[in-house]
């Protein structure tokens, strides 16, 4: 049943963007994403599952996971200026996915 939530709720979030991306106000589709969710289902399994350090630990790293999603949105601005916009978006998860590679490289070095 905690799986159907999540879905349905990720699927509520997506018809959001769509509907807003279509107003006048379409900027707002940008900030939706970074509206919670899914912070808020992470975060209530890990404070019900492990300990309130293991909890307090996840909110730093997601302190630290704003600094690939920053560069996903830095290259994916000087992408479109270059690149077709599929090929741009992917470019731009590519760059997200070496920095949250190095982030999670650099905690676990840090950490261990």
């Amino acid at each position: 049943m905690g799986l159907l939530l999540k879905a349905v709720i990720g699927a509520c979030v997506v018809v959001l963007i769509g509907i807003l991306s279509k107003t006048r106000n379409y900027y707002i589709a940008g900030l939706i994403p970074l509206f919670p969710t899914f912070a808020l289902i992470a975060h209530y399994i890990v404070g019900n599952e492990r300990s309130l350090e293991a909890l307090r630990m996840t909110i730093i790293f997601g302190l630290w996971a704003i600094i690939p999603y920053f560069i996903y949105l830095i290259s994916l601005y000087f992408f479109i200026d270059h690149l077709r916009l599929p090929l741009a978006l992917s470019a731009a998860v590519v760059c997200w996915i070496v920095a949250a590679w190095i982030l999670i490289s650099a905690w676990n070095l840090w950490h261990s």
